[in-house]
């Protein structure tokens, strides 16, 4: 077949753009809606701190149970079919978790959800990441901004459900359709055949003969992973407690803490390519780590309504371009088959999804939720500290 014309080319990478930036949107948009509605099942379910939490882990034990066959399914049936196919499984099981009659159900559902979101992150990423490589330059940090968008879309939507006093059900089976539709309309415009034919590996021996330093890199790469996870764990699942209980906001202002730090990370991942280009992504991350830890030490440090949601901002803006970062530093490296360091670097991220929750909840038990959102400044030092595994390359 004779070469397709530039022209079409580059129509044919700004569709797959907008589409596999809907995808993340979607992916964003359908998880953040349940988040506020968390404290209302915690109280209706009554449970415990610590029970809450391992509750909310079950999302990140299904991820894990799930997350090793990513790489696998998106050889054998295609990123986009996987992403479609999956997103519909994590909507119908937020919705089936919404509605849970007892804790051992929610935590069941959580975990179908959580299985079904860690296999859409790897597909939606090995999408946006082949993406990348026809562009020739970094778009993933804009592409995780969307995922922002949708979250805070998510957030919002689930705030307003709660002052209309909209049930549940309602709330999530109608937002659960809306966003399924919108990934149906844009797979035909996704990359679609073999992800990986442009891919690193296939140019160099392709899994074998991998040295143990490869293996230390990448575990370096899944400690940035976590620590950035940690952050937004926090957000996501404690924010609005935290205002909600321990600082006495209103219902309706406790969600603003998520939106918050998925507000400010949108605005850090829109500037994140142009910031990774000119700066490399080693000074990116060492400046994130500074201000997730300074700010939210400070705003633990003077509690107060304002200075929380201003904390989880400056949370939300530090750790804005460190997992993309991490993803595509795993997905390139070295001797790995296609698709191999990125499905092990998300899969093992997700340990820090199902310890965060547990363990901020055990310490919350223990003395206050206070001190177990001290993991939020510790994540920011832990950033400072391993940020030299990431490439210090500027590019022009």
């Amino acid at each position: 077949m004779p070469p397709e014309p530039i022209d079409g080319a580059v129509t044919r990478d700004r569709r797959a753009r907008i589409a596999v930036a809907a995808l993340f949107l979607t992916n964003g948009a359908l998880f953040a809606n349940m988040l506020p509605r968390f404290p209302e099942i915690k109280s209706d379910l009554a449970m415990s701190n610590a029970a809450y939490g391992g509750a909310v882990a079950a999302f990140s034990a299904g991820a894990l149970m799930a997350g090793l066959t990513a790489a696998a399914l998106i050889r054998r049936f295609q990123s986009a079919r996987v992403a479609l196919v999956t997103t519909v499984f994590l909507a119908a099981f937020i919705l089936v978790a919404s509605v849970a009659p007892s804790p051992l159900v929610f935590a069941a559902a959580l975990f179908v959800a959580g299985a079904s979101d860690a296999i859409t992150d790897v597909a939606q990423n090995v999408n946006g990441l082949r993406l990348q490589r026809n562009y020739g330059r970094s778009i993933i940090n804009s592409l995780h901004a969307v995922w922002a968008v949708g979250a805070i879309l998510g957030g919002l939507m689930g705030a307003a459900a709660i002052a209309l006093h909209v049930p549940r059900p309602v709330h999530l089976g109608v937002g659960g359709v809306v966003f399924c539709a919108v990934v149906a309309v844009a797979y035909p415009y996704l990359l679609h055949g073999p992800d990986h034919d442009d891919h690193p590996s296939a140019r160099n021996n392709g899994g074998r003969d991998v040295s143990a330093v490869v293996y230390l890199w990448l575990l370096a790469l899944v400690g940035i992973a976590v620590a950035g996870a940690t952050v937004e764990d926090a957000g996501s699942s404690w924010a609005a407690l935290y205002l909600r209980d321990s600082l006495g906001a209103p219902g309706a202002v406790a969600p603003l803490g998520y939106v918050a730090l998925v507000g400010c990370m949108f605005l850090g991942r829109m500037v994140g390519d142009r910031l990774v280009d000119r700066f490399g992504e080693r000074a990116v991350a060492r400046a994130g780590g500074l201000i997730t830890a300074a700010g939210m030490g400070l705003a633990l440090a003077l509690p107060s309504v304002p200075g929380t949601i201003a904390g989880f901002a400056a949370a939300g803006l530090g750790v804005a371009t460190v997992i993309p970062a991490a993803m595509r530093a795993a997905d390139e490296l070295p001797g790995l088959r296609a698709g191999t360091g990125l499905t092990m670097l998300t899969w093992l991220m997700r340990v820090g999804f199902l310890g965060a929750p547990l363990v901020v909840g055990v310490i919350a038990d223990a003395t206050s939720l206070r001190m177990g959102l001290l993991t939020v400044p510790a994540a920011g030092v832990t950033l400072i500290l391993l940020a030299g595994v990431l490439s210090g390359r500027a590019r022009s």
